[in-house]
């Protein structure tokens, strides 16, 4: 395939990453997004050699010449076939529905409206939009809700594979494992008359809450980082709220030190942002992502009151900015990266409230982001404290743990299906508690696999009887 312009280049999207000895995938990757890794160049002997790539889709597009711009790769989400019928979604009517106003000029109030995104490449399931870097952060707005975006890197980075010595340890942990009867007495004590509280209070069915929407930019997420920061710092952990950029709420990173002298540390994680209806400002995020959150407050509380100490460093994270891009888990990942963070294994935990009626309780594991070996851990440590779960895989996609998990973490995610997404109130303003499939015996059920996995990876100790 020949490039015919300067400023012409070719597109890959495939479920193959780079290879160290192929300089032509590592220089043009620009990382994993959803259910593949996209590879961008302007050279054609590149793009010849892309071209024997596996690949999902490929294809030429011109680049846009603005620097003002920042691309996004768009994916249509893994959804039930039932929830696509219900919802004929064209994502470039939606695209062209973008526009951003030029600032007045002199005494000139009157302001004409430009399109703000520019649809460089489309495929079936899969786009390529230039946007206005401002827009970019905000694009969940305007998008159709089963669609969603990742925002490119200005130019191509290194690809950074879990190292092997990391993976070796979790197979050392995998292989030690088998039932303990204080980990099961720990997770059993999960309460889910408390879940069922805390989720009220997120999603503002609680009267004694003033929630109405937890998206990134509102005054009820600033009011839910909080209200978690001082719930989690009630129950033993040190929290901060941590801001990432402007206008986003901050994500809450609470540690538990590990009495050990190391600086091993295992993280279990959340999103506490949400996104409702389009044109909507009611936001609720009781499954997504309420239900991974409260699983995370029903942790924290277990920990004070069994008296829990952890023999590893424990981190348990609720991040903002998911719905836009994981971006909190983004800059929190980069950081640990940065910082030489001895990771053993990290467990992100989204939607996990809904099945259809008739389906039994399910826990899903992804069948593409994320590392195998945590992923068979969850799994085996399902089996032993959760055998009422039915376990899978699931092709839904592009939770915060594949932040971690493209910077070489060994990372997991935790999902309430085995298969796509079935809940019909996603990203829906409908998104409450109260309603028909909204499980919270489902709920504690993965909540304590999360827990179980955090107990055996990080070690612990009960206070010793009097």
């Amino acid at each position: 395939m020949l490039l015919s312009t300067a400023s012409a280049a070719f597109l890959l999207f495939s479920p193959s990453p780079p290879q160290a000895e192929d300089s032509c995938l590592s220089q043009s990757y620009y990382g994993s997004h959803g259910t593949g890794h996209l590879y961008i160049t302007s050279d054609n002997n590149c793009a010849a050699n892309l071209l024997d790539v596996d690949h999902s889709v490929a294809g030429v597009f011109n680049k846009p010449a603005s620097r003002d711009t920042q691309l996004v790769w768009l994916q249509h989400q893994a959804v039930e076939e039932t929830l696509k019928l219900q919802n004929d979604e064209n994502l470039l009517d939606f695209l062209a529905r973008i526009t951003v106003h030029d600032a007045p000029v002199g005494d000139q109030v009157v302001m004409s409206p430009r399109s703000a995104a520019e649809v460089v490449w489309a495929s079936a399931g899969h786009a390529l939009v230039s946007v206005e870097k401002d827009v970019a952060l905000t694009l969940d707005q305007h998008l159709p809700r089963f669609w969603r975006a990742s925002p490119l890197p200005v130019e191509p980075i290194p690809f950074v594979p879990v190292p092997s010595k990391a993976v070796e340890h979790v197979k050392d942990i995998l292989s030690g494992i088998k039932f303990d009867p204080d980990v099961a007495s720990i997770v059993n004590n999960i309460s889910i008359a408390q879940l069922r509280s805390d989720i009220r209070y997120l999603t503002g069915e609680s009267p004694a809450s003033e929630i109405v929407s937890r998206h990134s930019f509102s005054q009820g997420a600033q009011i839910a980082a909080k209200w978690l920061k001082a719930n989690f710092e009630s129950h033993g952990a040190t929290c901060e709220l941590k801001p990432f950029l402007s206008g986003f709420t901050p994500n809450v990173i609470c540690k538990y030190p590990g009495t050990e002298n190391t600086t091993e540390t295992v993280l279990i994680s959340a999103h506490y942002d949400s996104r409702g209806s389009f044109g909507s400002v009611r936001a609720p995020g009781g499954d997504d992502d309420g239900s991974g959150t409260i699983a995370l407050l029903g942790i924290a509380r277990t920990i004070a009151r069994k008296g829990i100490t952890f023999r590893k460093n424990v981190q348990i994270c609720a991040f903002a900015g998911e719905e836009q891009g994981l971006y909190g888990s983004r800059y929190y990942a980069r950081e640990m990266y940065e910082g030489g963070a001895n990771l053993t294994l990290m467990i992100q935990a989204d939607m996990l409230g809904y099945h259809k009626p008739g389906e039994p309780a399910q826990l899903g594991l992804p069948d593409f982001i994320g590392t195998p070996e945590v992923a068979q851990l969850v799994s085996n440590l399902s089996a032993i404290y959760s055998p009422e779960l039915s376990v899978g895989f699931t092709p839904a996609c592009c939770s915060d743990h594949q932040s971690f998990h493209n910077l070489g973490f060994p990372a997991t995610q935790v999902f309430e299906r085995a298969g796509p997404i079935a809940d019909p109130m996603y990203h829906n303003s409908g998104d409450l508690s109260d309603r028909e499939g909204y499980d919270f015996d489902q709920i504690k059920s993965i909540a304590k696999i999360q827990f179980a996995t955090l107990l055996h990876a990080a070690g612990f100790d009960l206070p010793a009887a009097e």
